[in-house]
């Protein structure tokens, strides 16, 4: 069948932080908490992040607060003083908070426009599924990425997250195209891969040559056994491409 409409994650797959995120976050925090040791910052935040996912999903007591808990965690894991960090947090939140919603904290990567702008000329159409709160949209925006995306949908705003089949069946009714004719690419092997395969959607799942949590994001142990992966997103094309050959390759035998 015919690929109609192509859906991407944000993160790790159009783009992904300038440099690290805990060494985004020891910037901002040395001049309130003193110098952190970076690893255990890299550290604190993974454990902070997950935590607060699970306790509170889809961003449920707003993006600021959410985000709030997640860089007071973050601190006071790595080791900082609980009074500073308390003295300090109304200055470093919303300095981070604007620092992630801007090309100050996010890049994208090098085929991101490119892929966008072949996918267009191609009358594909190109839409957002991320399990972002919409301050992505503003960093999207800044970085040329958002005028391609529509429909666009992020948990912060539809209340649900990846891999629920409800926020993919969403995207595909917004667009007006059979989850058939869809393909979703992330970085994710749960969120993205098998949360889009599970409806029905063509799912490639995104593994860039880099370092974990850099340019490409991996579960320890992950077994990709007949996943289908690509290693950059000018292969979305080509997929792309090849429905459209097998399509005309169906029609001309039948």
């Amino acid at each position: 069948m015919t690929i109609r409409l192509v859906l991407f994650d944000a993160l790790h797959t159009l783009v992904t932080p300038r440099a690290p995120i805990f060494l985004q976050y020891a910037n901002v925090f040395e001049p309130h908490l003193g110098e952190l040791n970076p690893d255990a910052i890299k550290s604190s935040f993974k454990i902070a992040l997950k935590q607060v996912q699970i306790e509170r999903p889809a961003y449920s007591s707003g993006a600021p607060e959410w985000w709030g808990e997640v860089i007071t965690r973050t601190a006071l894991g790595a080791g900082a003083d609980p009074a500073l960090v308390e003295g300090s947090m109304h200055v470093i939140v919303p300095t981070l908070l604007k620092r992630f919603s801007s090309d100050e904290g996010y890049k994208s990567f090098d085929d991101a426009i490119p892929t966008l702008t072949r996918l267009r000329e191609m009358n594909v159409r190109i839409g957002l599924v991320s399990n972002t709160d919409s301050r992505m949209l503003q960093a999207l925006d800044a970085l040329k990425i958002l005028s391609f995306l529509n429909p666009v949908l992020v948990s912060g705003n539809e209340g649900i997250e990846k891999p629920a089949a409800e926020i993919y069946l969403r995207a595909c009714e917004r667009a007006r195209v059979d989850p058939a004719e869809t393909i979703h690419v992330g970085d994710e092997l749960q969120a993205d891969y098998f949360g889009a395969s599970a409806v029905g959607i063509k799912a490639l799942l995104v593994r860039r040559p880099g370092a974990d949590g850099e340019e490409e994001h991996k579960e320890s142990g992950e077994d990709l056994t007949g996943v289908s992966v690509v290693h950059g997103l000018s292969e979305v094309v080509d997929e792309v491409l090849r429905s459209r050959s097998d399509v005309q390759s169906f029609q001309s035998s039948a």
